[in-house]
């Protein structure tokens, strides 16, 4: 039953439940409605909270009455045991917009989704039991249940509204949206005791529960502080950014191709020039699911010669169309999904708040998204340049020295890449050198970093020659001596893939993470588990920072990478600490870090490795095109 209550006795039989249920000591259900997902942006609204058990739930109308949100505000308090569904975003919710806060209401709260993802981290369609509360309602709870958001987003639609933007305007007492409120605080409370049965039998250890909690708060807390946006270098970014997409767009439109985004005129094109669309290892084009010719990013990189650093390979000429294409979209991608996103998404305060999922992906690596930085190019500084620090302080970044490769050598106990890490070689140049000898040449070298990076991210020999530009055959010789080397890493994958075809398909980490393989991908067995460790080591760092007190000068974890500031004149010893803090033994590996301190923005680190000379980038804030003009000259 879903009951909302109007007056101040409904209040108070509200109040009578909260009390009995905090007495009880059960886990209650609890969830929010807002205006959209936009948590910090400047007219967002908290519309509804509820709470709720098994059978009933209590949708308090929060917005606009203050007796309502001190009602939901005291209750939340109150109670002891509280569970969300994707609890990052309702806690991010209730801090900013209900004053209850993330570390009060946080430790006592646990997530249905982590509890999900540490049994199956596979959405539906990849043939898992899928993440998101209704789904997994469905399965394990009530097959039958009301699928009020269908109905609801039916009712967006007869207001005008689209199912993103109809949460704002729909009126609150509408029935459909009240019952769709209810419901999820009625569901989440079913679903909690069914998802724990099913980790406790799978054998899933309850203190990597524990730490999944701990560390989603500790990523809350830098996503509630967010970062300064440098306004006047945005605004004009936007407008560079649409002109360079127009003009890579003119390009292709010699060609015959009226827009970049339409797959059917650029293959057709590319096919008249003579592009066959084979990528090498293969015997003819690949196809989309509905039949037509894949000209996807692989397919244009490969044809415009350029690797996903945008780097030349140097395998054949570059074909300029794909090489319009490509650039085209990348410029229209920028300005959408980073400049506007910074120029539009702000808060009263001037920060973007980028939403940081600590528990994603199939082997739970981190993702950032609105905006999505950790998809910039490793070596790019335009749009880092956008983000700042706190004023009167410097940036400062922190990263894994080769961490996966590491991670893997400890994971295998390969003796002689072990020796290597001990001693400080090159690991990848000391490769080459096992291999080719002593005048080993940079493309050795390159080839086997390929090699060694394809037994942590999955590549076989026919995507490392696509990405190379080697031919297959020495791609191929080169994966065989590679094996021979370090003979260790070929016992222990060999070891995980027969472990898991004894085990139903699945990959078990060192910290107990279960992981689901496909059975016509067993190979990717040894990627799993040493992207999965990696993660886990980054994420160990996060709460030893927590507990040193560092977190306070956190913004994001990206990748192997912990980005902060501190005041310019203690900047340097903050990111020694840090780097001490992320810095381990790791099965007799050292994992060990590389501080970095740069100027007044996130770009200046990058500018630095790009080869500049400035290391403060205001001459970079001072003459934004000039700085534009000089990155599209290296590129």
């Amino acid at each position: 039953m879903t009951r909302v209550p109007e007056t101040a006795a409904d209040l108070v039989e509200f109040r009578r439940w909260v009390v009995r249920q905090a007495a009880s000591g059960a886990m209650t259900g609890a969830d929010t409605e807002t205006t959209g997902l936009d948590t910090f942006a400047r007219h967002y609204r908290l519309r509804t909270v509820q709470i709720g058990d098994a059978r009933d739930a209590w949708v308090l109308q929060v917005e606009g009455r203050p007796e309502m949100q001190e009602a939901a505000r005291w209750a939340l308090l109150t109670l002891p045991r509280l569970v969300f569904h994707n609890a990052t975003f309702d806690l991010l919710v209730l801090d900013r917009h209900l004053r209850a806060p993330l570390e009060e209401l946080g430790p006592k709260s646990t997530d249905s989704k982590i509890i999900a993802h540490l049994f199956d981290p596979r959405p539906r369609h990849e043939g898992g039991y899928g993440l998101k509360l209704k789904d997994l309602c469905a399965r394990d709870v009530d097959p039958s249940a009301p699928d009020t958001q269908e109905d609801l987003t039916a009712v967006f639609h007869s207001i005008g509204e689209t199912k993103d933007t109809g949460w704002a305007k729909i009126d609150i007492n509408h029935p459909t949206y009240l019952q769709y409120a209810g419901l999820d605080a009625i569901l989440v409370s079913r679903l909690l005791p069914v998802l724990e049965a099913r980790l406790r039998k799978a054998g899933v250890r309850e203190s990597l529960v524990s730490f999944e909690h701990a560390v989603m708060l500790v990523c809350a807390k830098m996503e509630r502080r967010g970062m300064l946006v440098d306004q006047d270098y945005v605004r004009p970014l936007v407008g560079r950014l649409e002109e360079e997409a127009a003009l890579h767009a003119g390009r292709a439109s010699k060609y015959g191709v009226t827009s970049v985004n339409a797959p059917k005129q650029v293959s057709t094109a590319l096919l008249a020039m003579g592009e066959t669309l084979i990528l090498p290892g293969n015997s003819k084009p690949e196809r989309t699911d509905s039949g037509a010719l894949k000209v996807d990013k692989e397919v244009l990189q490969y044809l415009a010669d350029v690797d996903r650093e945008w780097k030349r390979i140097g395998a054949r000429t570059p074909n300029p169309l794909a090489d319009a294409v490509l650039r085209s979209k990348r410029a229209g991608k920028w300005a959408k999904s980073y400049g506007v996103a910074m120029r539009d998404g702000i808060d009263d305060a001037g920060r973007i708040h980028p939403k940081i999922n600590s528990l994603q992906a199939r082997t739970a690596r981190m993702s950032i998204s609105s905006p999505p930085l950790q998809q910039l190019p490793s070596g790019d500084w335009t749009i880092r340049r956008a983000l700042l620090p706190e004023p009167g302080h410097r940036i400062f970044s922190v990263d894994y020295s080769a961490v996966e490769m590491r991670v893997l050598a400890a994971l295998a106990d390969e003796g002689v890449m072990k020796r290597a890490i001990s001693e400080g070689r090159d690991l990848h140049g000391f490769t080459a050198e096992l291999i080719y000898g002593p005048d080993y040449t940079s493309f050795h070298r390159k080839l086997c970093k390929g090699v060694g990076f394809g037994k942590v991210y999955g590549g076989g020999s026919v995507t490392l020659s696509r990405q190379t530009g080697a031919p297959l055959p020495d791609v191929k010789k080169a994966v065989a001596a590679y094996d021979r080397t370090y003979r260790g890493i070929k016992r222990y994958s060999s070891r995980l893939q027969r472990e898991a075809r004894a085990d139903g398909y699945i990959v078990w980490t060192p910290v107990g993470r279960r992981l689901p393989l496909d059975r016509d991908r067993v190979y990717a067995a040894t990627n799993y588990a040493v992207q999965s460790t990696a993660r886990d080591v980054l994420c160990q760092a996060l709460l030893d920072m927590e507990d040193r007190g560092l977190t306070e000068h956190l913004y994001l974890p990206i990748h192997d990478e912990c980005l902060g500031s501190a005041p310019e004149e203690i900047a340097e010893d903050v990111a020694r600490e840090v780097g001490a803090a992320m810095s381990m033994d790791f099965f007799g590996v050292p994992l060990d870090t590389d501080p970095e301190v740069g100027g007044s923005s996130w770009g200046s680190l990058y500018m630095k490795k790009a080869g500049t000379m400035i290391a403060n980038d205001s001459w970079y804030a001072a003459h934004p095109q000039a700085a534009h003009a000089a990155e599209l000259a290296r590129a």
